[in-house]
C-alpha cells in the first residue's frame, strides 16, 4: 500500500510539475497572444501630398496635388521586350511604342513606363501578369482651370519642381508649408479678361495679347492674362513658345500711355501748369530726325489738350522743360530704370530697355517724352497708371493676395496735388481724346491710349504695319480702386474699322468691354444718380482761362520751362465726392530716314 501511494504521489507531483512549467512558459517566459476578441487597429494615416495647394483669392482651387500609381519596369526580368510593348500599348495608347520598347531593353536596369496611371489602367497591366512590371505611389500637379491663370501658375517637372510662374518662385514655400498658397489672383475676373483678350486678338487677326487688372490701393494683380496661351492639364498640347508670359517677360514701347507720366513730371516739377502749353503747329527737327503729330491740331495746345489729342510734339517739349537728369530721375521713381525689375513674385519678370546715363541725350527725353525709344513690360505701364491715379503712391505688384483691410506701405513719388490733376487729364483722354471707347457709363474711366509700330526684325527702322495697340486706364476716377490695362500685338484693320488699327479703334473698346463686365464682379454698381456733380468735380476744360497773347514756344535746341499762358489756377484737389456704390458680393510719331513711327 504504501509503494502503491508513493508511485501515485510522485506521479501526480510530476504531472503538476509540468503543468506549473508549462503555465509559466506560456504567461511569464513566452506569453501567448490573447484570444480574446481585440478592436482592429484603425488604418494608417495617408501622409499627405508633397506639395501645398494653390489657391484664388476667394480660396477656389487653381492647383492641386493628386496621389496615385506610378509603373515601372526592370528589363532584365521582361523576356520580351516587343511582346511586352505589345500587351501595354493598347492601354497606354500615349506613349511611343518604338519608345517603350527601348525603355523595357537592355541596358537599362529600371525605367519609369508611365509616372501616373488610373487605377482602371492598373487593374489591366496586373491582369496581364507580366513579369518586370511593377508599380508604386505616385504624385501629380494638375490645374482644373485648365488655361486659366496658366502663365501666373507655371508648371512643375516630373519630378514636382516648380519650373516657372508661381510655381517656381514659391517652390519651397509650396513643398515645406502644406497650407494653400493664396493668390491675389479672382478666378472670375482672369476668365472675363482672357474671354475679352482672346475675342479682340482674333477680330483683329493679332498675335497675341495682355489683359490686366490691378488693385490700385494694394498693387494686388486680380487678373493677368497672356495669349496665346497653354493648359496647365495639358502644357504638352500647345507649342512651347506660348508659355511666353507677355505681360510680365515682354517689352514694348508703350507710345502714347507714357505720356501720363510725362505730363505727370512737369505738373511736379512745376516745369508746367494746367493752364500751361506748347507750341504744336510744326513738327521739331533735330538732326536728320522730324517729330511730327499723328491728326495734329496743327496750332498752340494746352496741357489738357496735348494729353487728350496725344500731341508727340508738345508732349517733346514738355519733356525738355524737365531736362535729361531729371527726366530719369522721375522715370527712376516708377521702376523705369536702365535694367529695372519691377519685385513681382515671377521670375520671369524682364527688365527694360533704356540708354544708359551717359548715352542719354536731349533727342531721348524728346522721344522718350511720348513713348518712342524705351521699352517697358505692360506691368510697368498698369503699375505707373495706378501710382498716377492712388494719390501718388508706388507700391510693388504683388500675386499674393493681401489680408482684407491692410493696408501696404507705399512710397510716396508724386504728391496728392499732382495724383488730383492727373485723374483729371485721364479722365478727359476717355472723354474727349482717342480713348472714348473705353468710356463705360457710371463707372467714369480715365486712361490713355497708346499704338507703337514695331523695329524692324533686322534693327534698322520701324514696321510701317506691325504695331502694338495698347490702353491703360482707372476706374472709378473720382474714387480709384482698379487699374486695367489691354493690349494686342500686331492687329491688322478690319473692313469696319477703316485702315486704322489703332489703339483708340482696338485697345479701348476692349477696354471698356472688360470694365463693364468686371466691375459688377467686384462689387461695384454703374452710378446713376450722381452723374452731373462726379463729371463737374472731374471737368478740366480743354483750354482753361488764358489771355489773348501766347508767348513763343521755348528752344528745343536749349531746353528750359515753357512759357505759359496765365489764368487762375485749378483747385489742387477734387471736390468731397463720396466713392461709387458697392454691393453686398465679395470681395506719338518720330520721322527719320527709315520711316515714321505713330503713337497717338
Amino acid at each position: 500500500m504504501r509503494a502503491r501511494l508513493g508511485f501515485a504521489t510522485f506521479g501526480f507531483a510530476v504531472l503538476f510539475g509540468a503543468v506549473a512549467v508549462t503555465l509559466a512558459d506560456r504567461t511569464v517566459i513566452n506569453p501567448a497572444s490573447s484570444a480574446i476578441a481585440q478592436p482592429r487597429p484603425l488604418p494608417r494615416a495617408e501622409p499627405p501630398v508633397t506639395r501645398a495647394e494653390i489657391v484664388d483669392r476667394n480660396n477656389e482651387v487653381l492647383a492641386v496635388t493628386v496621389r496615385g500609381r506610378a509603373l515601372y519596369a526592370r528589363p532584365a526580368h521582361i523576356q520580351d521586350p516587343e511582346a511586352v510593348a505589345a500587351l501595354l500599348h493598347p492601354i497606354l495608347p500615349h506613349l511611343d511604342r518604338e519608345r517603350l520598347v527601348a525603355r523595357l531593353s537592355p541596358p537599362y536596369v529600371f525605367a519609369y513606363i508611365d509616372r501616373f496611371i488610373t487605377p482602371r489602367q492598373e487593374e489591366a497591366i496586373n491582369a496581364l501578369g507580366i513579369v518586370g512590371l511593377n508599380f508604386e505611389t505616385a504624385e501629380r500637379r494638375t490645374y482644373p482651370r485648365g488655361r486659366d491663370a496658366a502663365h501666373v501658375l507655371g508648371l512643375v517637372d516630373v519630378d514636382n519642381q516648380g519650373l516657372f510662374g508661381a510655381e517656381r518662385w514659391f517652390d519651397e514655400r509650396l513643398r515645406v508649408d502644406r497650407n494653400a498658397l493664396r493668390l491675389s489672383l479672382d478666378i472670375r475676373v482672369q476668365r472675363e479678361l482672357r474671354e475679352t483678350l482672346a475675342h479682340t486678338v482674333e477680330r483683329f487677326s493679332g498675335i497675341g495679347g495682355v489683359a490686366m487688372l490691378m488693385d490700385v490701393n494694394t498693387g494686388e494683380m486680380l487678373g493677368m492674362a497672356s495669349l496665346p496661351d497653354f493648359s496647365g492639364a495639358d502644357p504638352a498640347g500647345s507649342p512651347a513658345g506660348n508659355r511666353f508670359h507677355r505681360a510680365v517677360e515682354g517689352v514694348y514701347e508703350p507710345g502714347s500711355t507714357m505720356k501720363l507720366l510725362t505730363a505727370a513730371m512737369a505738373l511736379e516739377l512745376g516745369t508746367v501748369q494746367m493752364h500751361s502749353g506748347f507750341d504744336a503747329s510744326r513738327p521739331i527737327r533735330f538732326g536728320r530726325h522730324s517729330i511730327s503729330d499723328f491728326r495734329g491740331k496743327n496750332r498752340w495746345l494746352a496741357l489738357p489738350e496735348i494729353i487728350a489729342y496725344s500731341s508727340n510734339i508738345a508732349s517733346a517739349h514738355m519733356a525738355m522743360t524737365v531736362g535729361t537728369a531729371r527726366h530719369r530721375e522721375f522715370l527712376a521713381r516708377f521702376g523705369i530704370a536702365r535694367h529695372q525689375r519691377l519685385g513681382i513674385e515671377l521670375p520671369e519678370s524682364a527688365a527694360i530697355l533704356l540708354p544708359g546715363e551717359r548715352d542719354w541725350r536731349d533727342i531721348h527725353t524728346m522721344t522718350i517724352g511720348f513713348g518712342h525709344g524705351v521699352s517697358i513690360t505692360p506691368l510697368h505701364v498698369i503699375n505707373a497708371a495706378a501710382t498716377l491715379a492712388n494719390g501718388g503712391l508706388f507700391r510693388t505688384p504683388t500675386i499674393l493676395a493681401q489680408p482684407d483691410g491692410a493696408e501696404r506701405e507705399g512710397t510716396r513719388v508724386i504728391s496728392e496735388r499732382t495724383s488730383h490733376q492727373m485723374r483729371r487729364l485721364m479722365r478727359i483722354a476717355v472723354t474727349e481724346g482717342s480713348a472714348r471707347g473705353a468710356n463705360a457709363p457710371g463707372y467714369f474711366v480715365g486712361g490713355k491710349t497708346g499704338t507703337a509700330l514695331k523695329p524692324n526684325p533686322g534693327g534698322r527702322g520701324y514696321s510701317t504695319d506691325r504695331r502694338v495697340s495698347a490702353f491703360v486706364g482707372v476706374f472709378p476716377m473720382h474714387a480709384p480702386r482698379y487699374a486695367v490695362y489691354l493690349m494686342v500685338d500686331e492687329p491688322r484693320p478690319r473692313a469696319d474699322t477703316g485702315p486704322f488699327a489703332t489703339a483708340g479703334v482696338v485697345a479701348a473698346p476692349a477696354a471698356g468691354r472688360v470694365i463693364q463686365r468686371v466691375a459688377p464682379i467686384l462689387g461695384l454698381v454703374p452710378e446713376t444718380e450722381r452723374v452731373a456733380e462726379i463729371e463737374q468735380a472731374l471737368h478740366v476744360p480743354l483750354q482753361p482761362a488764358r489771355p489773348r497773347a501766347a508767348p513763343a514756344a521755348p528752344s528745343v535746341a536749349a531746353p528750359r520751362p515753357s512759357a505759359t499762358r496765365p489764368a487762375p489756377a485749378i483747385a489742387p484737389t477734387l471736390p468731397e465726392v463720396a466713392p461709387i456704390r458697392r454691393t453686398g458680393l465679395p470681395g506719338g510719331a518720330i520721322q527719320t530716314a527709315e520711316g515714321r513711327h505713330a503713337s497717338p
